[in-house]
């Protein structure tokens, strides 16, 4: 392949990270920041957690997006038939469980923080990251599949030629 031709992809993988990142820098400090303020509300330590959840959240989000940035260079390498993106499949795999477990195991404080304050919508944000996130780890598994497969389909090839 031209080297540049995954340019697109690459982009949209940076603008993807790009405002996950401004959140992480700005964003949560702020909620923090309310929620200490809000100290005199008995559920402010939820809000605590929900921040716990998000923060660390972020580490296997930004681990995944820097996998598929590496994927998208063995696409561009021609090396997308490779063990490399084999394993980097593997990455945003288990990335994206960990996301969705991690969200799973805090749906309960959503749940409480959404019976609460009156907001319904805080649940369904919970869930769609869930469910995004398991989407993604269903499309990498069978991703890896595939090219587990075509692997070695080609290593048999290559041992009878």
């Amino acid at each position: 392949m031209k080297r540049g031709s995954t340019l697109f992809l690459k982009i949209a993988v940076f603008l993807i990270g790009t405002p996950v990142l401004a959140l992480c820098i700005f964003g949560l400090p702020w909620l923090a920041k309310e929620a200490a303020e809000m100290s005199s509300l008995n559920w402010a330590y939820l809000l605590y957690g929900v921040l716990i959840i998000m923060s660390v959240s972020a580490i296997p989000f930004f681990v995944a997006l820097y996998q598929a940035f590496r994927l998208l260079g063995y696409i561009d390498k021609n090396n997308a038939f490779s063990e490399l993106s084999v394993r980097a499949l593997k990455n945003i795999k288990k990335c994206a469980i960990t996301i969705s477990s991690l969200y799973v195991v805090g749906m309960p404080l959503f749940y409480i923080i959404a019976e609460l304050d009156d907001a319904p919508g805080t649940i369904l944000i919970g869930m769609v990251i869930i469910f995004a996130s398991m989407v993604i780890a269903v499309f990498a598994a069978v991703l890896q599949k595939l090219l587990e497969d075509a692997i070695k389909i080609k290593s048999e090839n290559d041992l009878t030629v």
